[in-house]
């Protein structure tokens, strides 16, 4: 395959995206399996999972996912929201969650791409305010003049470097090199070229609901509430809401409270020495066993064989 230099052939420019339903909701980049892992962040290269595509991925959307592309070297057609761009490296794509977005990579792409969790992206967010602005907006930033392109692309190496390869301190490191990626992204987006003067499409009402009711799910899934509780305070019926969450990240309300609760299970099982019992007790089970039926059903394994399973991976 040859770079893209035209859009008028590009699939990427499909009408059918004016549907949100129409739209596939990705677990991962290019994926629909779940999250792989207890981590909160996932770095790998864009070839590495691009070529397993033929090089296009199809216009998708995350419910719950950043996607942050650093392309050093190589062509690039994306699509934001419908509206479709041909970009040469070395720049950086940010993908929040909810935006429809697709790519069309050539070749002799090089970089990576680092997908941020929403409890991740949230936290940062907190620490930053301002400058996380940039996790907020779908946009590309040419990275112009050698310096720039230069420290940018040694932060996402390191970042890939560590994520690669785990060692003391790995989450610590990784938090802080993302938060310098931010920043100096954010230094970035007050004077680079980006996708912002293309008007790309504002968020709809029922994305602001279900962008507060996953604000809801992180300030409360230890406590376990009920959907009818959660909705109560979106001023919403609990079926308007499994309405909203099903058409716009594909699965029901209540599994999105239970996939927040697994994931944050999955990190204490895999980063802490929790007991079951004690894990059990910190995300609201009245009783382990009841916890461990949970667990089961949603990963095929109990607390103790997961623990296990990632302690051999380890090694």
């Amino acid at each position: 395959m040859t770079p893209h230099t035209a859009l008028a052939d590009d699939a990427l420019a499909d009408n059918a995206l004016a549907d949100d339903s129409a739209v596939p909701v990705f677990k991962l980049y290019g994926e629909t399996r779940p999250w792989p892992t207890p981590d909160l962040l996932h770095c790998e290269s864009i070839p590495e999972r691009s070529q397993l595509h033929n090089w296009h991925i199809r216009p998708h959307r995350h419910a719950d996912l950043f996607h942050i592309l650093h392309v050093a070297s190589g062509s690039v057609t994306l699509e934001l929201e419908g509206t479709a761009h041909t970009a040469n490296g070395p720049l950086v794509i940010v993908v929040p969650a909810m935006t429809i977005h697709g790519f069309r990579f050539a070749e002799d792409i090089q970089g990576h791409i680092i997908t941020l969790a929403r409890p991740l992206a949230e936290r940062f967010v907190h620490v930053l305010e301002r400058q996380a602005k940039v996790l907020e907006r779908a946009d590309y930033l040419r990275l112009e003049g050698d310096n720039t392109a230069q420290r940018v692309m040694q932060l996402v190496d390191h970042i890939a470097e560590e994520y690669r390869h785990p060692a003391t301190g790995r989450t610590s490191l990784l938090e802080s090199l993302v938060l310098a990626l931010l920043v100096m992204l954010s230094r970035l987006g007050h004077d680079a070229p980006s996708a912002r003067s293309h008007g790309l499409r504002a968020d709809s009402k029922g994305r602001e609901h279900l962008a507060r009711f996953q604000a809801l799910i992180e300030a409360q899934y230890r406590q376990q509430p009920s959907i009818e509780t959660l909705a109560s305070e979106l001023s919403l019926t609990s079926a308007h809401l499994n309405t909203l969450c099903r058409r716009l990240a594909n699965r029901s309300a209540l599994q999105m409270l239970h996939e927040r609760l697994l994931l944050e299970a999955k990190r204490q099982l895999t980063y802490t020495n929790m007991t079951v019992s004690q894990v059990s007790d910190s995300l609201g089970f009245s009783e382990p066993a009841y916890f461990t039926r949970f667990f089961k059903r949603l990963t095929g394994h109990s607390p103790r064989a997961f623990r296990l399973g990632q302690e051999e991976s380890a090694h």
